[in-house]
């Protein structure tokens, strides 16, 4: 069982939702290996748990792919996420991250793509995300207000233990409500602090926050990241270059080392891997009659 869950809810006497995902053995399996610099790190962090978050909130399953990429320190990141919330992303950054804390000093004149790919669909929903704010938190807020048509408010925390985010979205009675329903619970999540997000249970951050309104928890989902290796599909691959371009990069490298970046998974290769690539398949035996 993962320790990492999405637990969407609603306030109902106020008509607003809400999401609290939090990530732990998860982030640590989209950690490993990785020596990330602790800026990088939070980036990529707090992009999964949003990305976990819109995920769990789709109408419709699909699969979620968010793509930021600039010219800044930060060239590329990645997270993708299924309908089944399994998760994996990664990020590729340069030496002069030191310093840079701002998303506009990471990747420079970036762009910022979500991708959804769902069952039915020709083509999968490309949308280009402006990268509007500080952080991850205010560039889907000014997002998800302005696609959805409905105010939204996320926190989120990273670090090298976990990544988390606090969702919240009002709704269209919301205001009939209670006028002054939104405004006080915003102002209620804004009090949250990070440690808070890291390290409690859903429930409790719910109470403690949230202790003098109704609030229901619905159903509780697994976030996982289970991504095996896939050699026959890398060898496929590697049979595609052909042989002469496989030898040549043997000669040149001694081996053929093959990272896998978003599922984080190494392939090495070495001439006898290579040439049992290209090998006949023994021949089927004779029957005689």
């Amino acid at each position: 069982m993962s320790t990492s869950i999405l637990q969407r809810f609603l306030l109902e006497d106020l008509d607003i939702r809400g999401a609290f995902v939090r990530l732990d053995d998860v982030w640590q399996a989209l950690l490993a290996s990785r020596n990330y610099p602790s800026t990088v790190r939070d980036l990529l962090g707090a992009m999964s748990a949003v990305a976990s978050v819109i995920g769990g909130n789709l109408k419709q399953a699909g699969r979620l792919t968010i793509q930021l990429q600039g010219h800044g320190p930060v060239s590329l990141l990645v997270v993708d996420v299924t309908e089944a919330l399994n998760l994996r992303g990664y990020a590729k950054a340069s030496d002069e991250v030191a310093g840079k804390v701002s998303i506009a000093d990471l990747v420079g004149d970036g762009q910022l793509l979500l991708t959804l790919d769902m069952p039915g669909l020709r083509h999968p929903y490309q949308s280009y995300v402006p990268i509007e704010g500080n952080s991850v938190a205010e560039i889907f807020e000014h997002y998800l207000t302005q696609s959805e048509q409905q105010p939204a408010a996320l926190h989120t925390a990273a670090s090298s233990r976990g990544a988390a985010c606090l969702f919240l979205q009002k709704l269209p009675d919301a205001d009939r409500k209670d006028p002054d329903g939104w405004d006080r619970i915003t102002r209620l999540a804004a009090t949250v602090r990070e440690e808070e997000l890291l390290g409690l249970p859903a429930e409790e951050l719910l109470i403690r926050l949230f202790h003098q309104e109704t609030v229901r928890l619905l159903d509780a989902r697994e976030v996982t990241h289970d991504w095996p290796q896939d050699w026959d599909k890398v060898r496929d691959m590697l049979r595609s270059l052909g042989r002469a371009e496989l030898e040549a990069m043997l000669e040149e490298h001694g081996e053929i080392l093959i990272h896998d970046d978003l599922s984080n998974h190494e392939y090495r290769f070495d001439a006898e891997d290579v040439a049992a690539l290209f090998a006949e398949p023994p021949a089927e035996p004779r029957i005689l009659h």
